[in-house]
């Protein structure tokens, strides 16, 4: 997405006087702030010295505050019109007092009119390939999926508690893998390169994908489009299981494709952290998204988004 262009094309002047507040402004809340550059003020909570140069250069006003101390929060009460909450929960527990915590904040003035707040296709649990929509209950299988159903209520009982006020349009967005060649990490490249194995097809598991510049444009649209209190899938088209995806990628790279090993003995060669992703199969449907938000992808699917521009015009 370029830097002066916005999914939601030109906006009317009075949209100048619009706020939005960024918590969590990492590489995807940076994406978002590029899309409303030039459009209405921005403002990002920090909790770092160290960004506040970073974020004024980008035209984001930084507001200092710490999500893990509540009365440091009690500023941006009332002082954004627009919230996009991108932030993690904490590493420990099984809740998230993070989230609980600003969105008590906001509900004691004038609260925004939306709030967008990115969760995890993880909350669905292992669904064994069937095609996941967002009516489908959460079930989640690891504390990581937990916390962010915590964060998930804390979000809804901030749009039920303000409808007597004219109400703050709450948008989940349930978000799977996110990758782009531009990101940190944001490729499958380094797996390849140390040959990390990969299921055997019997074995494997179907994942989910979304472009880092995709989701930040669903985040846009869930500002302005996004119907009150809703759930939302931001995925691709992809239809891929996980090995499948790493084949693909070996190819678009130029490189071997990863060994396969059974789900028996994978246990002695892979890290937890990433058994834990082969223990769960879904496919996610992102038809609410399409037609609610509006988003037509720019990365459609993997193969057309995991080369950076000037080498997918090769391809």
């Amino acid at each position: 997405m370029p830097s002066n262009q916005s999914p939601l094309g030109a906006l009317p002047a009075r949209f100048r006087r619009e706020r939005v507040l960024m918590v969590g402004c990492g590489d995807v809340g940076m994406r978002v702030a590029r899309g409303m550059a030039g459009r209405m003020r921005l403002l990002a909570l920090t909790s770092s010295p160290q960004r506040v140069s970073e974020l004024r250069a980008r035209g984001i006003t930084p507001l200092h505050g710490n999500l893990d101390v509540p009365a440091s929060l009690r500023r941006l009460a009332g002082i954004a019109t627009r919230v996009v909450y991108l932030a993690p929960p904490p590493a420990e527990g099984w809740g998230d007092p993070r989230t609980r915590a600003l969105t008590q904040v906001l509900r004691l003035r004038s609260a925004p009119a939306s709030f967008v707040y990115g969760s995890t296709s993880g909350v669905y649990g292992d669904c064994q390939g069937a095609l996941v929509a967002e009516t489908r209950a959460a079930s989640p299988r690891t504390p990581r999926a937990s916390k962010r159903v915590s964060a998930e209520q804390a979000v809804r009982f901030l749009g039920r508690s303000t409808m007597q006020a004219g109400g703050v349009r709450t948008s989940i967005l349930r978000i799977p893998g996110i990758y782009a060649p531009d990101r940190e990490g944001g490729t499958p490249l380094a797996r390849l390169l140390r040959r990390t194995p990969v299921l055997v097809d019997r074995d494997d598991v179907y994942t989910n994908h979304i472009h880092a510049d995709d989701l930040a444009r669903a985040c846009l649209l869930a500002l302005w489009r996004g119907k009150p209190q809703r759930v939302y899938n931001v995925n691709d088209d992809t239809r891929l299981k996980m090995g499948a995806y790493f084949d693909l990628a070996a190819t678009l790279y130029g490189l071997p494709k990863p060994p396969r090993v059974p789900r028996d003995t994978a246990q002695d060669q892979l890290p937890l952290v990433l058994l834990s992703f082969m223990n769960e199969s879904r496919l996610m449907d992102n038809t609410r998204m399409k037609r609610e938000l509006r988003l037509i992808l720019r990365y459609p699917t993997v193969d057309t988004g995991l080369l950076p521009e000037t080498e997918s015009r090769k391809v």
